[in-house]
């Protein structure tokens, strides 16, 4: 399965870089999809799908900032229209747990013709080392929204394993992974484990919809806010509250726990002033 190059979309985002990187590891040609890239690969540039897509027999699919974006479902549709037009074979779609414009876009997907692998994915664990509440760790406060709910935060380095796994082996076509966890742990439990990793205290503050907006806002801008806290409104409500087996399903070990990301991240200075 060596003999046709990869392409990663997001390839310098947060999982498509992992994707990218670990299946290089094993030997396999990869073509990095991003604006910048040799073959530049754009979500708001239709005309770069073609020629990115263009000679792989596969392609891993991330859409930026979410599939709840405005307009991402219908440009996915599109996007798996011009991959069976240059022959593309299998897809990978990154999608969002609990999530309806997720599943919109995994519909999608499921009936493009296509060979496809679905990974279903819990909030990221590296949301709060790479994302954009990063900087409020910094000041010592974890604010988030959904007062005592409970999450099966997942380590994206699960993703990434679990994608590089349907792109390289076999068995894994038609199928959905949700990965999750290995438990489920309220912010303020997050908030321990990232007081002990770090060594430094870190509370979690309970807060509104609205000031999780003004957070994201100050960060990534208005736009991006919104998108983020419709997912938080939508998916914060209890409805994820249960961990699933996806990731030992596509691997067949344990997912990682969020404790071992965290003195993970800590040593890597994921949260120091000039990381």
């Amino acid at each position: 399965m060596k003999d046709q190059e990869i392409l990663v979309i997001g390839a310098t985002g947060k999982t498509g870089r992992r994707v990218a990187s670990r299946l290089e590891a094993r030997g396999q040609t990869v073509r990095r999809g991003s604006r910048s890239s040799v073959t530049p690969f754009d979500w708001d540039a239709p005309e770069t799908w073609g020629p990115a897509l263009r000679g792989t027999r596969a392609a891993y699919v991330t859409y930026f900032p979410d599939l709840a974006f405005p307009g991402a479902v219908d440009k996915l549709e599109s996007l798996c229209e011009t991959a069976r037009d240059v022959d593309v074979e299998h897809l990978v779609l990154l999608s969002g747990r609990g999530e309806h414009h997720a599943q919109l876009g995994e519909e999608v997907v499921r009936t493009s013709g296509l060979d496809f692998t679905i990974i279903r994915a819990a909030w990221f664990a590296q949301n709060f080392s790479e994302g954009y509440l990063r900087d409020p760790l910094l000041s010592g406060v974890l604010p988030m929204p959904g007062g005592g709910i409970v999450e099966p935060i997942i380590d994206i380095d699960d993703i990434a394993d679990v994608a590089v796994a349907a792109l390289t082996e076999e068995g894994h076509k038609g199928t959905l992974y949700e990965v999750t966890g290995p438990r489920l742990m309220s912010f303020a439990e997050m908030a321990g484990e990232l007081s002990q990793a770090t060594g430094r205290e870190i509370r979690h503050i309970p807060i509104s919809f609205e000031a999780f907006h003004a957070t994201i806002a100050q960060a990534g801008g208005a736009f991006v806010a919104d998108v983020f806290t419709a997912i938080a409104r939508e998916t914060l409500d209890g409805r994820n509250a249960h961990t699933t087996d996806g990731v030992r399903r596509a691997l067949g070990r344990s997912p990682r726990d969020f404790a071992d990301f965290a003195r993970a991240a800590a040593r890597s200075g994921a949260w120091t002033s000039a990381a």
